[in-house]
């Protein structure tokens, strides 16, 4: 009986290797959301191991999945932040973790399909494009050598061209060409190449690194509850809870095994839910599932729960090395900016994808108005309303999106194509309501 803790104890270690493989395919993009926003990039790994252990306590330890920062947040985070200031920006957020959780609520209640009859693609698939394509100034402005706003010039233009321009293209190569478990950190390699010739190019300052602590508490922001921030985050909580159907679809997939009836639908949404509020007692960004770190347990097969908790582990660790935290912080705006010229344009196929998957039909005039009105809305840049009661972005084009779906009238053909897709959701997620 003497080797079985033997062979326990190189699961365990064989168990913790996993964990650190997973975070470190989901670190590049875990941490850009933050230093893109103005948060802090520590207490965004710190709130990404505890939203991540707080999703597998809700579900039992059953999904394999790893939850960290979600970028449909970024454009209002960095609207939030600039009006409101970022613990009145986390009061709104918990209230967007407030509407996950409610949502599971009525998953729960009604199934599934109601989701679908609020938000189907032709509502989702603008929605999300205009998230990819609103960003898409602050990534040529950081290309550039500028703010995201293009206010200022932080490096000159030749230079920071040079170290966009290299981050892009190895993230490019990376992500195309790339074989096995690479091919799963395009981010994270065009991170590494930019900040390579940003260093040799002079435009690193690490200072910050050599006057840090080696261990110290990361920078927590506690929520304060403003009622224009909490307005104004609200609505982007529904589409990324659609998101999360497709990720738990995606990742039943992956295992052969049906996650939207066990551990439930309801349970998943509202672990998500958890995690982003938790995040926000914090001053962390909100929570999402990651499909970056589906697609690595598709390639190596690790379909061990356990292992995403020593992910989470991992990560909680690392935010209380302040060196590691300050050296995220040194990364230049270039480098960033060409990373994010593909990470948005991808956002913005996604959506694009979403209207074709469902076959979206845009010479029909219901359709045409819903989609044309949603894009020109969130690129044009339209508010409605004035000072704290303006709603705009990725907010308005939600609400206007799903109000048009909803007051529209279909045509009979449409309407029957609709009933099929909401018995077919319906039928995956009736087993969800225990």
């Amino acid at each position: 009986m003497q080797p079985v803790p033997e062979r326990k104890g190189a699961l365990h270690w064989r168990t913790m290797l996993a964990g650190s493989q997973m975070l470190f395919v989901a670190f590049g993009a875990l941490v850009l959301m933050p230093l893109l926003t103005g948060l802090d990039p520590s207490v965004a790994l710190f709130t990404a191991g505890i939203g991540t252990l707080l999703f597998h306590l809700v579900t039992g330890l059953t999904v394999p999945i790893f939850l960290a920062s979600s970028f449909v947040f970024i454009a209002p985070i960095t609207y939030s932040v600039q009006n409101w200031g970022v613990a009145a920006t986390m009061g709104g957020l918990m209230a967007a973790g407030g509407v996950y959780m409610l949502l599971a609520l009525a998953v729960k209640l009604k199934g599934g399909g109601f989701l679908h009859r609020i938000m189907p693609p032709v509502v989702t698939g603008p929605v999300i494009m205009i998230i990819g394509l609103g960003l898409a100034p602050i990534a040529v402005n950081m290309a550039m050598g500028k703010s995201g706003d293009g206010s200022l010039e932080l490096f000159p233009y030749e230079q920071a061209m040079l170290v966009s321009m290299s981050a892009l293209v190895t993230t490019l190569i990376v992500a195309v060409f790339a074989h096995g478990i690479f091919r799963l950190l395009p981010i994270l390699s065009g991170v590494v190449a930019g900040y390579a010739v940003a260093h040799f190019s002079g435009m690193v300052d690490y200072s910050p690194i050599t006057e840090a602590r080696w261990v110290a508490m990361p920078a927590f922001v506690m929520p304060e509850f403003h009622w224009q921030a909490i307005l104004f985050m609200i609505p982007v909580a529904l589409a990324p809870a659609i998101e999360h159907v497709g990720d738990i679809l995606a990742i039943s997939n992956v295992t052969g095994k049906d996650y939207v009836r066990k551990p439930g639908l309801h349970r998943t949404l509202f672990g998500d839910g958890l995690a982003t509020a938790a995040a926000s007692l914090f001053g962390g960004p909100p929570n999402t599932t990651y499909s970056e770190v589906t697609g690595a347990v598709m390639l190596t097969k690790a379909f061990n729960p356990v292992i995403m908790v020593w992910a989470a582990i991992v990560a909680i660790a690392l935010a209380f090395i302040a060196k590691f935290g300050m050296a995220l912080q040194t990364i230049p705006a270039p480098v960033m900016g060409g990373i994010l010229i593909l990470l948005f344009g991808s956002i913005a196929a996604v959506g694009m994808n979403t209207l074709i998957k469902a076959h979206v039909d845009l010479a029909e005039q219901r359709n045409l108005v819903i989609v044309a009105t949603t894009l020109v809305f969130g690129i044009g840049g339209m508010a409605m309303g004035q000072g704290d009661l303006s709603l705009q972005g990725v907010s308005l084009c939600g609400a206007v999106a799903i109000t048009l779906n909803l007051v529209l009238p279909q045509s009979k053909q449409v309407d029957d194509d609709l009933h099929e897709e909401q018995e077919v959701v319906e039928d995956m997620v009736h087993h969800a309501r225990d």
